[in-house]
């Protein structure tokens, strides 16, 4: 089974219902985002190689704060993003779930770039794309996880990375793409190496 020894070490830290309940602003970070049910929770717990650490549902919305994990230390963490799109709650709720996320985005220093998780059967969706237009605006680096790779073949998963590799120069900034599957472990070595990257891991 895929494993890493980082990843391997998240933990619950604390959940922040806007910025200013968030951890302190120090260390490096990397957050999750996308739209509910693009397999945001799956991803994370595949990642991570824990079943629990974050909540799958089949009920859009069901993130509803901002999720801090540590790792090696809490100077090094993850963040679960509330899912974007969710459509069973009420409207001041996404209001204020959209505000907290805008500022959390936009302000935060600790943040060193974003996983953008979009369902490979239905990619640059129009809040994936205000996402994405709006990452480079700021200058966030993404990186893409095409999530549920596993429902198509092996050619149909090709040709949909060349499809979406081909769309992602027009947004300019720095975007990565790749393809994903919580279910099948596919793609555990790209998105690993990436988050090592971004939170400077194995450096010296």
């Amino acid at each position: 089974m895929l494993q890493h020894p980082l990843y391997q070490r998240a933990a619950f830290l604390k959940s922040a219902p806007n910025l200013k309940h968030c951890t302190p602003d120090t260390g490096v970070e990397v957050a999750f985002v996308g739209r509910s049910n693009a397999g945001k929770s799956s991803s994370l717990n595949a990642i991570t190689h824990q079943t629990g650490l974050a909540k799958v549902s089949k009920t859009p919305g069901r993130t509803q704060l901002i999720n801090f994990f540590t790792l090696d230390t809490e100077e090094r963490r993850l963040v679960d993003l509330p899912g974007y799109g969710f459509a069973k709650v009420p409207i001041p709720l996404k209001e204020e779930w959209g505000k907290a996320m805008g500022a959390y985005l936009e302000t935060r220093q600790s943040l060193q770039g974003l996983i953008l998780l979009m369902d490979a059967r239905h990619p640059f969706m129009p809040l994936d794309d205000q996402l994405l237009q709006w990452a480079v605006r700021v200058g966030r680096p993404v990186h893409v996880l095409l999530t549920k790779a596993d429902k198509f073949s092996y050619g149909q998963q090709k040709n949909t990375l060349l499809a979406v590799k081909k769309q992602i120069p027009s947004y300019g900034g720095v975007i990565t793409v790749q393809l994903f599957s919580s279910l099948k472990k596919t793609g555990m070595d790209e998105v690993w190496a990436k988050l090592d990257e971004w939170l400077g891991w194995g450096k010296a």
